[in-house]
């Protein structure tokens, strides 16, 4: 599904990526696409905060109830997936070539809508989560064998550079 996702994206939404011709302007591009990818992390956190504020708990440092519980995972694992997601998008933006760069925003907005749904579905049940959290991860394993792809087979030379 995600595939299709973001072919369909990139070829019926009408935008363009900037012209990007170093390899600084774009990182500084996938940093700024990133931010929004925090959007998530920061609701969940919000919601967890207020979640425990809000919970019948008399000891602050005891057992969490299933509410609490269910949105501090979803902070916890979502922090963890956007570094790995943050840094093997970082390395994708210096491979791809002009044209693709359109991928950087698709990819971001797939990490959101992937995050949200995994929340969604996480907190009706613990079955369910598998949707939302292969969403989030096989896009972020394609891109990180991308990577090693680029790195080791079409690059070599410059691995170290």
């Amino acid at each position: 599904l995600c595939p299709c996702l973001i072919y369909g994206a990139y070829i019926f939404l009408p935008f363009d990526a900037p012209l990007l011709p170093t390899v600084s302007a774009r990182l500084v591009y996938t940093l700024r696409c990133a931010t929004f990818a925090t959007f998530p992390i920061v609701l969940g956190m919000i919601v967890s905060g207020i979640s425990r504020l809000c919970s019948s708990a008399l000891e602050p440092f005891g057992e969490l109830h299933r509410e609490v519980e269910i949105h501090r995972t979803y902070v916890s694992q979502s922090v963890h997936l956007f570094i790995l997601y943050f840094f093997n998008m970082a390395v994708l933006a210096t491979y791809l070539p002009q044209e693709l760069l359109k991928l950087i925003p698709l990819l971001t907005g797939l990490f959101a809508i992937s995050r949200l749904i995994f929340w969604m579905s996480y907190a009706i049940g613990r079955s369910f989560r598998a949707f939302g959290f292969s969403m989030t991860f096989l896009p972020l394993l394609a891109m990180l064998l991308w990577n090693l792809y680029g790195m080791f087979i079409l690059e070599p030379e410059n691995l170290l550079s």
